[in-house]
């Protein structure tokens, strides 16, 4: 987990960089990471993946602390995926004011001729 970890925070080039590399050591494990990538679909888009982050951490041997921590990174995570929610919906906000806006200036200049008559 670390080490996927690791390689989603350096981006894509990190894991075509691993995979050429598990190729050129022995080729099942390039082949290994290949299929990886496809199946957890990190080959066409890494940066969607933020929308899932499932952080674990191992137990730390203090109930009342774990609990307390697995509350707040779930509180965390709802939070995120509101956050992300509220600015895909602003992003659909906005190209919709600015599609209106075209569509305004657009219809003013299609009510003017556009040959003089003569």
């Amino acid at each position: 987990m670390r080490a996927r970890d690791w390689l989603d925070a350096r981006g894509r080039a990190a894991w075509i960089i691993a995979m050429i590399l598990g190729f050129v050591v022995f080729w099942p494990v390039g082949l290994a990471l290949l299929a990886y990538m496809i199946w957890s679909k990190r080959m066409f888009s890494c940066s969607k993946r933020g929308t899932q982050v499932r952080y674990y951490a191992s137990s730390t041997g203090n109930s009342a602390f774990d609990a307390y921590r697995e509350e707040t990174l779930k509180r965390l995570e709802d939070e995120h995926r509101e956050f992300v929610d509220f600015l895909q919906k602003l992003r659909e906000a906005k190209d919709k004011a600015e599609f209106d806006q075209f569509m305004e200036q657009r219809g003013d200049k299609s009510d003017t001729p556009a040959y003089p008559s003569a």
